[in-house]
């Protein structure tokens, strides 16, 4: 009886070649630094080991290791430019911001892939996030087509969670932070919030439907001490 595959997801072997494949099709240097990440290792550890060493079982054994070794460097410099050539693909594309911080955003985080604010003409959209930070909006588009979906943004956030800190980023062809740097910008943003009150916060956020809910107590991050241990 013929198995059905349909539905099913591709083994580890499978999908480590189609990211190969994809990550050779967009990145010309990848196949290069792959191969120089392997030998490197390989070409040293052979080299010492011929000439310091006379055992053979010491020699089989270090060129072997030698080869996972370069193996290792190899997936490695795969990853890296693979995670690159995604990054180059979606620049520029409506949602990229929502994957990255899918993505790329892990601990006391906060976010979602979906924006909380959207132009559905020109697909201009602003997304969100909570952190140790603060709340960051994140802006994706033209800047002069979303000014006003950030005033709106920005409003709602006054009214909701009074004197947490919010900052804005943007994504744009006017913008200097490109989209591979965001979760790296948004790492560095000064630390204001202890993660009990980001799950607060968090939580606050998400019952924005009804601004009628009272504001959680004891959230004031500008009596936040900056030597208060986290």
């Amino acid at each position: 009886m013929a198995r059905n595959d349909q539905g099913k997801e591709p083994g580890r072997l499978k999908t480590m070649w189609q990211v190969f494949k994809m990550t050779r099709r967009l990145d010309k240097l990848a196949l290069p630094l792959m191969i120089v990440a392997f030998l490197a290792p390989v070409v040293l550890v052979t080299t010492s080991t011929l000439v310091f060493n006379d055992s053979l079982f010491i020699q089989i054994l270090w060129i072997v290791t030698s080869i996972f070794v370069g193996f290792l460097l190899a997936m490695i410099v795969m990853s890296r430019r693979a995670e690159r050539a995604a990054l180059k693909q979606m620049e520029g594309r409506p949602g990229a911001v929502g994957s990255i911080l899918k993505s790329g955003l892990r601990g006391t985080w906060r976010t979602s892939e979906m924006p909380v604010g959207v132009n559905p003409k020109t697909q201009d959209a602003i997304y969100r996030a909570v952190g140790r930070c603060g709340i960051v909006l994140i802006v994706e588009g033209v800047k002069s087509r979303t000014e006003r979906m950030l005033r709106e943004q920005q409003t709602q956030l006054a009214r909701t969670v009074k004197n947490v800190p919010v900052h804005i980023l943007h994504i744009g062809p006017e913008s200097d932070l490109q989209l591979g740097g965001l979760t790296k910008a948004m790492k560095k943003l000064p630390k204001q919030l202890s993660k009990p009150e980001v799950i607060q916060v968090a939580n606050r956020l998400s019952s924005m439907g009804n601004l009628n809910l009272p504001i959680p107590k004891g959230i004031d991050p500008r009596r936040v001490r900056p030597g208060r241990p986290r």
